[in-house]
């Protein structure tokens, strides 16, 4: 497994039947077997030709039982489960395969999100359908900056600050988060010097230079 995918695996709680939901390769559900995080695993992707990687790698769990592989539009297809996975994709994406699992009434007990884009606006969302946030927080693999969202059914609300930043890094400032927020500073800096832009615009990069110098 990747650096990322590591950090995912060992954020996903133990449980009884475990989902990864646009798996691609299957990876952590591999890992969720063979450790014994979880008794039985599902695997889902939307394209068949994804799918069969992550069948290949199963392909042993598949034939005694513990494994099961759907081709499914996120949840749609997908038995329930006690926790799932969502991660790699872009999150109007997560948001939009979240909001058909609650309408189908097949939200998780526990989800762990990992969204590529829009993370604040999937953080709002997650809330918003039932969940509160147990762990949300930002890792650094092969140079990229990424952020982990744990999450179980349940009352929570959110800051605007909280959405932005995510909650354990506002709490535990840890180093990779801090590091975010240098690069962003960074690119900021680098897009005022180099672009004509309106006072408003303007006033609004510098406002945002501030809030994130408050977190490095």
């Amino acid at each position: 497994m990747t650096e990322r995918l590591s950090y995912i695996f060992n954020e996903i709680p133990p449980c009884e039947v475990f989902a990864d939901i646009a798996c691609d390769h299957g990876y952590i559900a591999g890992a969720m077997l063979r450790s014994g995080k979880c008794r039985r695993a599902v695997v889902s992707d939307i394209s068949a030709k994804s799918l069969k990687k992550a069948e290949d790698l199963l392909s042993d769990y598949i034939n005694d039982g513990r494994a099961q592989s759907f081709v499914s539009d996120g949840f749609d297809n997908v038995p329930q489960v006690d926790v799932a996975l969502v991660a790699g994709i872009g999150g109007r994406l997560t948001m939009d395969i979240l909001e058909r699992a609650k309408a189908a009434d097949k939200l998780p007990e526990t989800l762990v999100l990992q969204p590529m884009k829009h993370v604040d606006k999937v953080r709002f969302f997650a809330v918003g359908i039932g969940y509160k946030i147990v762990k949300d927080f930002t890792v650094k693999s092969d140079g990229q900056f990424y952020d982990i969202i744990v999450l179980k059914k349940g009352k929570d609300s959110l800051s605007r600050e909280e959405a932005e930043f995510g909650r354990t890094n506002l709490t535990e400032k840890p180093l990779a988060f801090r590091e975010k927020m240098r690069f962003e500073i960074d690119k900021v800096l680098k897009y005022l010097e180099s672009e004509t832009m309106t006072y408003k615009t303007r006033a609004s990069m510098l406002k945002k230079i501030e809030r994130l110098k408050k977190h490095v």
